[in-house]
């Protein structure tokens, strides 16, 4: 499915006159919040122009607003990445698409346009996901901006621009900027990587993650969720062995829904769909038609606070801004402050109180809906022996009959515990202490 496309964008490469006026209104001179590291005039320009290299993670409603705002802002080396095929239901609100275009790739479709449209600007697309390329392609960048409507993908990305920070090479750190919409909600930020907090310092402000205990999905499924949980958790490593489960793979999605709706009819449950099994197994941010102006309002905040990186024309955004729409209009900007027990930039280890009662199966349960936490299908090990884990399948049926331990007879006072998941690039450190 990875496709890259390296397309000539300097075609048509002369500006029209007076194209950049109102920016060089900004670059030409230093203003009362200039950066003291600003330097006006042509260099600035020069490095905005020719040599500022961006990567856009997203040509979704933001991504093609994104791209749009960016080009027009005056980067024109754009870089943009998209694993998604156009969808006639995209149509509404992704403004960079048309009828004809319906069943090609997002990236390579917006790139096109973009270039069409805005003489002198190349955009590179890839159409991809962001975990097919390795460190050295994000080492390229000078900053990301992300579009994405993913919880997981946002997590990844995070952690591994975090990860890329060596502080004996200041070029290492690239900026984040990272916009989202809910609804009417939507919000904007600025991640500088192990500077300020990244994105997994805020995962409690996400709205609680919907989980399922496994003994209900295995033995006493009442609802649709149940049914696609139990074909996508137990019975896809059970049938399909090694094979890891892709939730962008259409045949992965029909096999598990077919499963499910098997599943539903043998307990008498009505309501398994494709899409609900889609939704399910990804945990898609969902997306309105109602919200396009909320888009194009984030969509030129993270342009604007890429270009002051960019060019440290004025101060960036400290950190976090939020837009509510739900009852007028509503913004609010604050600092949002570094967590120590984050598990990407904190470094230090989380201390979990439970019962002594507990079983191995309830902490997995607290670790899914854990609102700091939310780690989905975790598996759990010591610094000596496996708890539980999710994969391989023949791991997880040999760890399996720890589920239903008490943690206490397996974990001392005291004692550490591993967390990992296979969809995230980090690991957990727990120390468990018994109430």
């Amino acid at each position: 499915m990875a496709t890259e496309m390296h397309v000539n964008g300097s075609a048509t490469p002369s500006d029209w006159q007076d194209r950049y006026y109102h920016v060089d209104q900004i670059l030409d001179r230093p203003g009362p919040r200039t950066d003291p590291s600003f330097l006006a005039g042509d260099e600035v320009k020069d490095f905005l122009r020719n040599k500022c290299k961006i990567l856009v993670i997203g040509a979704g409603g933001l991504g093609c607003e994104i791209l749009a705002d960016l080009a027009l802002t005056g980067f024109k080396d754009i870089h943009v990445i998209d694993m998604d095929t156009i969808d006639i239901s995209n149509l509404n609100r992704q403004f960079l698409f048309r009828p004809a275009d319906v069943g090609r790739p997002k990236a390579i479709v917006a790139a096109e346009y973009v270039m069409k449209r805005v003489p002198g600007v190349k955009v590179t697309p890839y159409y991809g996901k962001i975990q097919d390329k390795d460190d050295e392609y994000y080492l390229q960048f000078n900053l990301v901006i992300c579009g994405l409507d993913s919880v997981e993908a946002r997590r990844w990305i995070n952690a591994t621009l975090v990860n890329l920070v060596d502080p004996e090479n200041p070029e290492s750190l690239k900026p984040l900027i990272d916009g989202g919409t809910e609804g009417f909600k939507g919000q904007a930020r600025v991640i500088i990587p192990t500077v300020s907090s990244c994105y997994e310092c805020s995962l409690d402000m996400l709205n609680k993650p919907t989980t399922f205990p496994i003994c209900t999905i295995a033995n006493t499924p009442r609802l649709p969720e149940h049914c696609i949980e139990w074909a996508s958790v137990l019975e896809w490593p059970r049938a399909r062995g090694d094979e890891k489960l892709d939730t962008d793979d259409p045949e992965h999605i029909g096999w598990l829904y077919t499963i499910a709706a098997a599943r539903a009819k043998e307990f008498k449950i009505e309501g398994v769909t494709w899409s609900l099994t889609q939704g399910v197994v990804k945990n898609v941010i969902p997306a309105i038609a109602s919200t396009n102006a909320i888009i194009a309002v984030l969509a030129a905040a993270c342009c604007n606070e890429a270009f002051k990186i960019a060019t440290s024309s004025a101060a960036y955004l400290n950190n976090y801004f939020m837009l509510i729409g739900t009852e007028g209009v509503y913004s609010y900007t604050f600092e949002h402050e570094k967590r120590d027990h984050c598990p990407v930039c904190g470094g230090e280890a989380l201390e979990i109180p439970i019962s002594r009662e507990w079983t191995v199966e309830q902490l997995i349960e607290l670790l899914t809906e854990k609102q700091n936490i939310q780690i989905k299908r975790p598996s759990l090990a010591t610094p000596e022996k496996p708890v539980y884990f999710q994969q391989p399948p023949q791991l997880e049926e040999a760890t399996r009959p720890n589920l239903e331990k008490k943690v206490s007879e397996l974990v001392p006072d005291g004692g550490e515990i591993v967390v990992t998941a296979s969809s995230l690039p980090f690991s957990l450190s727990l120390i468990i202490t018994y109430t």
